[in-house]
């Protein structure tokens, strides 16, 4: 993958990451003024909360792998394997700009031993 195209897919998941990141806060500052509870609503604000924490969680792993391959980028090694150094297919890129892995490595990582 050329570093211009790569360099364009990183931009938009960092917009995507900075949405996402927005979107959680702007959740959080309105659990500080809920509304009254409903007899319905249960265990709803809890889950909302564990949800929140979850996705803040995965924004910031993500901001990581992000910062990760710029770093790849600039040091000319993105669109590699960062275990075998083996190419990683630009359509696997084009879903997954962050990804560190071939398929198969990344399957078999998820393999149960």
């Amino acid at each position: 993958m050329d570093q211009s195209r790569a360099r364009t897919l990183l931009d938009h998941e960092r917009s995507r990451l900075r949405e996402l990141e927005g979107t959680v806060q702007r959740d959080r500052r309105d659990e500080r003024t809920p509304d009254p509870p409903h007899w319905a609503d249960g265990a709803a604000p809890e889950v909302e909360q564990e949800t929140d924490e979850a996705v803040a969680e995965l924004v910031r792993d993500r901001q990581a792998a992000l910062a990760r391959a710029e770093e790849r980028l600039a040091a000319g090694s993105f669109g590699r394997s960062v275990r075998s150094g083996a190419m990683i297919p630009d359509e696997r890129l084009e879903v997954e700009p962050l990804a560190e892995l071939t398929v198969e490595e990344a399957a078999h990582d998820e393999r149960p031993n």
